[in-house]
């Protein structure tokens, strides 16, 4: 049976259902949400998911975000006598899950917490009364009676450092928190369509759980050692049943091939602490995009020797700016700069928490041992904006194609000569594709470009995974594409060919109008028009974008388009 709560005003409901014995989903669903963590946009919604099961003893599974806090609270009087809870889990510390720990313990105040040795770390922060609680670890197990066995398995740094997965042996349900989520809201409660979620599932694992694929292969491992698994119980989207093997699978492969990546990249953050965590994000996807590796340390939670080992087998070294009084984080830096190497290339980010450590001083530190900068010092001097975090994928990508340039160059040369000059000669219009997604601005020069409908009118385009401008080119964005014209584009190629630094202004000095749409249109090309992704398919290093035309305008109607020949057809 499954009972919803709505608040029609903010489009925010509460869903409760019985997914397995003694076991109810209290799902907060957000209709309307279109970024998490600012820097990636959502085209579905997203949700936030707990779990309650009622043994001999009771036992809640996470919380919701603080925007449900009403909606949360009656929902969990109505299924439960909070003073009747013996136990809260908590799988991670974000807020998203955690932001009502401490309301929930104010009506539950016999519940001991159950966490992680970090997570107990943060809670201590965010919760301002003392409360009982029990650190947790892989192997750990908590016997709530008439069957109901809750064991514990370590998953740190997925994503955050403090994550575990709560396992209930009788009904074979697996709690992972952000594991194996999506940003997808709908009423349904499981996997049922699996074409549906898929782009979503992808998305999700690309930005959050990519840059940790040995972490995720670690606690893959640990979670074979449980035996039959019948329901993952994520902590966004809906739970997997219906399509678990197949879903776990693509986990599989997916952290296998990032984890094989040769050329990787490690990203040190402080958890907890200003924008770090978020912002290494952005860097990390970034980077991915380049077919680089990354992986994700926390300064102030990690070993030092794991600090160390990461450090050795990376080609490049990411840091974001701790706390200047943290005396662990100091001492991880000082770990790294006992072991970098000349041939490394490095880079340094503001975290915006209101202390950080001189960008400067530990800049220059570095650059005394020989490594050179992957991307300009990313400095933060107010809130993090849609920009700053644009900027942030920018420099991730900007370290990543320098680390793969080299490589790139190599395989260009094993290419048969014939061969190369063979496919050169497929020639191509030339245009600009322009964009606009929230306040962020993109361009790129196109020419893989072919009509492929006439009902509806559209096209292909492809795009290259390193592109920046990639990310503004999701399923259901909207963007404009200008026409140059023969005899008339030079500047505006020349323009838009120009390697910029991140953050910089990719239409300084270009007269443009605005779309319907909201995109720019280039004043001086010879036409343009509006369009909107529709499906995509992943071509080894490009996406072939299909898309739709629903306006379009031509400056000279004698106008011959542009088109580019090249001798070679190896690069662009």
């Amino acid at each position: 049976m499954v009972a919803v709560k709505e608040n029609p005003q903010k489009r925010l409901t509460i869903q409760t259902v019985e997914i397995a014995p003694n076991t109810t989903a209290i799902r907060s669903l957000d209709w309307d949400r279109d970024r998490f963590d600012i820097e990636f946009g959502l085209q579905n919604g997203t949700t936030y998911n707990s779990y309650l099961i009622q043994g001999e003893r009771t036992v809640l599974i996470d919380t919701s975000h603080s925007k449900f806090r009403e909606q949360y609270l009656e929902t969990l009087k109505s299924l439960v006598n909070p003073k009747a809870i013996d136990y809260v889990i908590v799988s991670h510390t974000e807020p998203d899950h955690s932001g009502l720990v401490e309301d929930v313990l104010q009506i539950a105040p016999r519940a001991t917490v159950l966490a992680s040795k970090v997570a107990l770390q943060f809670l201590e922060n965010l919760v301002h009364d003392p409360f009982s609680k029990r650190i947790v670890k892989t192997g750990d197990t908590v016997d709530l009676g008439n069957g109901h066995v809750i064991e514990f398995v370590s998953a740190p740094n997925l994503h955050w450092p403090d994550t575990i997965f709560s396992f209930d042996k009788k009904t074979q349900t697996l709690f992972t928190c952000d594991a194996f989520g999506m940003h997808f809201c709908s009423d349904d409660t499981f996997d049922v369509n699996l074409e549906a979620i898929e782009p979503d599932f992808k998305f999700y694992y690309d930005c959050l759980m990519g840059p940790n694929a040995r972490s995720l292969l670690n606690a893959m491992k640990r979670m074979g050692d449980l035996g039959k698994i019948k329901i993952i119980a994520n902590g966004h989207g809906p739970l997997l049943y219906h399509n678990l093997d197949t879903l776990t699978e693509c986990y599989q492969s997916w952290s296998q091939k990032q984890a094989k990546t040769e050329t990787i990249i490690g990203l040190y953050y402080v958890s907890e602490y200003g924008y770090s965590d978020r912002l290494a994000q952005s860097i990390g996807h970034g980077i991915q995009k380049t077919g680089v590796g990354v992986e994700m340390l926390d300064l102030t939670t990690t070993d030092l020797q794991e600090i160390q080992e990461l450090a050795n087998r990376s080609a490049g070294i990411i840091i974001g700016m701790p706390p200047s009084a943290n005396v662990a984080a100091q001492a991880a830096i000082s770990s790294l700069l006992a072991v970098v190497k000349n041939k490394q290339v490095i880079g340094l980010y503001e975290s915006y928490g209101g202390d950080d450590e001189p960008i400067d001083t530990l800049r220059r530190k570095f650059l005394e041992h020989g490594v050179r900068e992957g991307f300009p010092a990313i400095r933060i001097k107010e809130v993090p904006t849609k920009e700053t975090f644009n900027t942030c994928d920018e420099a991730g990508n900007q370290m990543g194609q320098l680390l793969v340039r080299e490589r790139n160059i190599k395989h260009l040369k094993s290419i048969d000569a014939d061969l190369e000059k063979a496919l050169g000669r497929i020639s191509n219009g030339l245009y600009v594709v322009t964009t606009k997604k929230g306040d962020v601005k993109g361009a790129m020069v196109a020419s893989w470009i072919a009509q492929a409908s006439l009902q509806p009118l559209g096209f292909t385009v492809a795009v290259g995974k390193t592109r920046g401008i990639e990310s503004s080119l999701q399923i259901g964005d909207k963007f404009v594409l200008n026409v140059l014209e023969e005899g008339n584009y030079q500047e505006l190629k020349k323009h838009f060919l120009k390697r910029l630094l991140p953050g910089v202004d990719r239409f300084e000095g270009v007269k443009t109008h605005t779309a319907k749409n909201g995109s720019p249109i280039l004043a001086d090309a010879l036409a343009y028009m509006e369009c909107e992704v529709k499906t995509s398919m992943e071509c080894s290093d490009h996406w072939l974008l299909y898309c739709t035309v629903s306006d379009g305008r031509i400056s000279d109607p004698d106008g011959v388009t542009a088109v580019r020949h090249r001798k070679v057809g190896t690069y662009y």
